[in-house]
């Protein structure tokens, strides 16, 4: 803060001459408070108080609404602040800054406008300016507040009378029903004693007539209650029966299907494994012969040449080529895996057609058993689909995942059937490499079906 100087002390020296004998009003304060907020803006940040230098950015509403209190105290403690803030006043309100410093006030000011000025500015006799001012917005309040009640007051004898009259009338109203309803009153009794003899007869007739129908539903309800019984019995007996035949024959049925197609499906895989490696390892029909035993490469064997490069890439479309050219190759194919890693902005209906469609062809070119699954909690209906020729399309159920049906599948496969399980996921990778099958990347996949 600058050092003050002569005229600051000057001030000072009045200041401390002329004191409050009690808080602002007010009235006055909130007026001080919107002065020093509107003059806040027109000093730097080296001007200000240390304890109003965080508000200097703030519009004067937001001031006056947040910074109210610290305001009147640094108008109160810093002297040099009051100053500068006096000459903003000044500028702002020449007339009647020179009116107090001449002390000759204007006689339109308002008492609130003078006081909050002369408390800024201090002028000689600013304290018993500041004190009429609050004594005279303490006598405008309660002027407008005699004249608020006198008015609720005339209100309220108006309402009064009003609800005299109405209550006089509705009296009135209510005595001449009073005596209508006596002497309808008298005739319903008249009529009541009248009826209450006669329900009188017929609740005893009723209840000689209850007591013999309890009898009868009584027996009723014990032959009824036997009958039952006997019927739940027969029943309980019939199921248990029927549930011990229908059990031991789906034990039959399902164990010797399901156990007859593992079976052949393993030996058709066996047998077609054999042939195949009878063909790769090029055995001959019969027993050896003299020129089998000349050294040289015979066509269709693979030189060493031909060895090294058989190495391809996890990504190579030519090792799903192969893996499919095994005997009864079994491809499981993560639906929506494979469609939202090659076109994932496509709807999902357009991403099945598309990918259905390249597998059936893919199918009929390589001759391998082809299964896509599909999440079903992504569908909002049942799916109006007719499978391509070739493939196998399921859906799973609600609460179980695509994930687990595939895993299903790759476990309902004897052991021995090589099955090939495309799929990005590397949960799914894992869990059906534990179970003997053969997982490939969505990519290959994809790269494959670029070129059927």
């Amino acid at each position: 803060m600058e050092p003050a100087s002569g005229a600051e002390a000057a001030g000072s020296a009045d200041d401390a001459a002329e004191v409050l004998d009690g808080p602002l009003p007010e009235g006055v304060r909130r007026r001080v408070v919107t002065l020093v907020s509107d003059a806040f803006g027109g000093l730097s940040v080296a001007e200000l108080p240390a304890q109003l230098r965080q508000y200097a950015r703030f519009t004067p509403s937001r001031r006056a609404k947040f910074a109210g209190n610290a305001m009147a105290a640094a108008l109160e403690s810093a002297p040099v602040f009051r100053q500068r803030i006096g000459e903003r006043l000044r500028e702002a309100q020449p007339e009647l800054t020179r009116a107090l410093e001449a002390g000759s006030l204007p006689a339109a000011a308002d008492p609130v406008d003078v006081a909050a000025a002369a408390y800024v500015l201090r002028p000689a006799g600013w304290v018993k300016l500041v004190a009429a001012a609050g004594e005279e917005v303490l006598r405008a309040d309660a002027e407008r507040a005699d004249e608020a009640a006198q008015r609720e007051l005339e209100g309220v004898r108006a309402e009064l009378a009003e609800a005299r009259e109405r209550t006089k009338a509705e009296t009135e109203r209510l005595r001449t029903e009073l005596d209508a309803a006596r002497k309808e009153c008298d005739a319903a009794q008249r009529k009541l004693r009248g009826a209450l003899s006669d329900v009188k007869r017929g609740e005893a007739a009723l209840r000689r007539t209850q007591a013999e129908m309890d009898g009868i539903r009584a027996e009723a309800a014990a032959r009824v209650a036997a009958a039952e019984a006997e019927s739940r019995r027969l029943r309980a007996r019939l199921g248990e029966a029927e549930a011990s035949v229908e059990a031991g024959r789906r034990a039959v049925r399902e164990g010797r299907s399901v156990e007859d197609m593992r079976l052949r499906l393993l030996l058709d895989t066996v047998l077609e494994a054999a042939q195949g490696l009878r063909r790769e390892l090029a055995l001959p029909p019969s027993a050896g012969r003299p020129a089998d035993g000349v050294d040289a490469v015979e066509p269709g064997r693979m030189s060493p040449k031909d060895i090294a490069a058989r190495a391809l890439s996890d990504t190579d479309p030519a090792v799903l080529d192969q893996l499919l050219a095994l005997p009864q190759a079994h491809l499981v194919v993560d639906g929506y895996n494979v469609t939202k890693t090659g076109y994932p902005t496509m709807p999902l209906e357009k991403q099945r057609l598309r990918l259905l469609g390249g597998l059936s062809m893919l199918a009929a070119a390589t001759g391998a058993e082809v299964t896509c699954v599909f999440d079903g909690a992504e569908l909002a209906a049942p799916v109006l689909l007719a499978p391509p020729r070739g493939v196998r399309v399921l859906f799973s159920k609600a609460g179980v995942t695509a994930d687990e049906l595939i895993r299903q599948l790759v476990r309902a496969e004897p052991v021995g059937r090589p099955v090939v399980v495309v799929s990005t996921d590397r949960e799914v990778a894992d869990g059906v490499a534990k179970s003997g099958a053969r997982p490939v990347a969505s990519v290959m996949l994809l790269k494959r079906l670029s070129r059927v």
